[in-house]
């Protein structure tokens, strides 16, 4: 079952399905050691890999199984960045929460603007049950988006990560249907 990628917009953003063109913006953000400094894999050494990650778009909303969704400003569409809904289980009405933006859009709330209308699209249009995010316990700004948005802490995934020699851990949060509260 495949699932379309959205375009959703909110007040400052539109997400929308990543293009051909998004290949060299993608590539800077993901080639970029002080934004995935606390990502689960190095930066990216080969612009080839943008256009593996293009194609993992599709595949992922040919297989169903997710949407990646470019991140533009609304005003100018700049692209600032991209959020992710993986691993949907419409038997179990679940799915992961992912997102990276640059850092010329850090502190501004777009993270938290992007995320939740991600979710509003995952709860009332996949009607999930359960959306689950993981952050790197170093990552507190990214606690404090998932904390805003009603996740709650659940677990903590000891030394699970290492990257390039760093061990990192990872906190685990879920956000229930019953508990989300969309924007106002």
């Amino acid at each position: 079952m495949s699932l379309p990628t959205p375009t959703l917009q909110t007040a400052r953003l539109r997400l929308r399905p990543f293009e051909a063109t998004d290949a060299d913006a993608i590539y800077a953000l993901q080639s970029n050691a002080r934004i995935l400094r606390y990502w689960d894999s190095p930066p990216w050494k080969e612009r080839a890999r943008a256009d593996r990650f293009l194609a993992t778009c599709k595949q992922l909303e040919q297989d169903g199984s997710g949407a990646r969704l470019a991140i533009e400003r609304a005003a100018d569409g700049a692209f600032i960045g991209w959020c992710a809904l993986n691993q949907w289980m419409p038997d179990y009405r679940s799915a992961k929460i992912g997102y990276c933006f640059d850092e010329a859009a850090w502190g501004q709330g777009f993270a938290t603007e992007a995320a939740a209308a991600l979710l509003q699209w995952a709860f009332e249009t996949l009607d999930l049950n359960r959306v689950q995010a993981e952050t790197d316990t170093r990552n507190l700004a990214s606690a404090r988006v998932l904390e805003k948005l009603g996740f709650q802490r659940e677990g903590t995934l000891r030394e699970d990560c290492i990257v390039e020699g760093d061990v990192s851990s990872t906190w685990v949060y879920g956000l229930l249907r019953r508990d989300w509260k969309p924007p106002a």
